[in-house]
């Protein structure tokens, strides 16, 4: 087989071919980036967006960020709350606020939001993490808070819990993601707070026919983020040598229950790298540990079945990093297309023992040639010449 016949130009019409290709109609569909900052890479996923919610009924977006932050670009298309400028700078996580890519999409889901009575949604599903974590505070306050009546109380009252909060610098010091004594992940405060935000979602259970509908989702949001959080820096606080691997697999486990919630309400494009989306294990180097676990699109397929769809993206050049010619992205390079969309499963069959890239480029993960067989299709650039100093 020839890889021309499993690769098509990557346009409007081929995205709808390749969903009727699929088993099932996806709820979510994740487009990977192989690199981030990549900025051909981000207007491609805009355009493939528009493109979904023209014609394909998709209504909402999601992207690897911070979830809470996330609120506030999603309040800002839905009803012009804030400024662009200000939306971008408070409402993305590892500063995707700053791509231009991002910017324009936000600016057209508002535009378009302005001309539809049938809003767009636009969230986050990281966590709010970074290789350190985020005070729980915001999470378990605003728990508490949408919790009305005197039951609250008799778990905690919010002055007890503003006092075993404490300053938030104290969870969210940088020093702690490399040394866990830095951490106070387990200390008696944080203990206690993990009791009261797990007596706070039972009482959301309780308590949930009182609320509305998006009352129901923020606080089950606030739930996942707050007991996630505390997970996490128990974890951080952990001198074992699993603690990586822990902490890697926890926050794609949080990933992958806020992407169930994304899936309730319909088919949405899902924007993450690809070592998060990837149905197989993930895995990556962290000093001279290897780290492997599983990622939140291994999980969201485990819970969605054929209702998840995975478009691993790939990058010929990039930069001045080229592919060699027995790799994945070296025997795409050989494609009469600048851009295209790949079967993987029939590109799989068609290439012969390919090595594996090794990049040049430390942020760029090359596709696995052992797992191509679990991917849906590829999105292939031949050449990006935008890489952004912030990847």
């Amino acid at each position: 087989m020839n890889i021309v016949d499993s690769a098509r130009p990557l346009d409007g019409a081929g995205v709808s071919a390749f969903l009727r290709s699929l088993p099932a109609r996806p709820l979510l569909l994740g487009l990977g980036e192989a690199r981030h900052f990549v900025e051909e890479l981000g207007e491609l996923r805009n355009e493939v967006f528009r493109h979904l919610v023209e014609h394909e009924g998709y209504r909402s977006f999601a992207i690897e960020s911070d979830c809470l932050r996330g609120l506030v670009v999603d309040g800002y298309i839905r009803t012009g709350a804030g400024t662009l400028d200000d939306v971008m700078e408070r409402g993305f996580s590892h500063g995707f606020g700053a791509s231009p890519a991002n910017r324009e999409l936000v600016r057209w889901m508002r535009a378009y939001n302005e001309e539809h009575d049938e809003k767009l949604r636009f969230f986050g599903f990281d966590g709010p993490l970074e290789y350190w974590a985020a005070s729980p505070r915001q999470a378990l306050t605003a728990l508490y808070d949408l919790l009305d009546g005197p039951l609250p109380r008799t778990v905690v009252t919010r002055e007890t819990l503003d006092a075993l909060l404490g300053p938030d610098d104290r969870w969210s010091t940088e020093a702690a993601a490399m040394d866990p004594a830095q951490s106070i992940g387990r200390s008696v405060d944080a203990q206690r707070l993990r009791l009261v935000a797990d007596d706070l979602v039972a009482l959301l259970d309780t308590q949930a026919p009182q609320l509305s509908a998006e009352d129901r989702a923020r606080a089950a949001l606030y739930a996942r983020t707050a007991t996630g959080l505390l997970r996490y820096h128990y974890w951080m606080a952990d001198a074992s040598p699993a603690r990586w691997t822990r902490l890697s697999a926890l926050r794609d486990a949080l990933m992958a229950a806020n992407l169930r919630a994304v899936a309730e309400h319909g088919p949405a494009l899902v924007s993450a790298s690809n070592l998060h989306l990837q149905r197989n294990r993930s895995s990556m180097s962290f000093g001279d540990q290897q780290l492997e676990w599983w990622s939140a699109g291994a999980i969201t397929a485990t819970h969605l079945g054929d209702r998840y769809a995975f478009l691993a993206s790939a990058l010929g050049t990039a930069g001045d990093d080229t592919p060699p010619p027995d790799t994945v992205e070296g025997i795409l390079s050989t494609l009469p297309w600048n851009r295209c969309l790949v079967d993987a499963r029939r590109l799989a069959r068609a290439v012969t023992e390919p090595t594996r890239r090794v990049s040049h480029d430390f942020a760029y993960f090359p596709l696995d040639p052992a797992h191509l067989d679990m991917i849906d299709g590829v999105v292939f650039l031949k050449r990006a010449v935008r890489l952004s100093a912030l990847g």
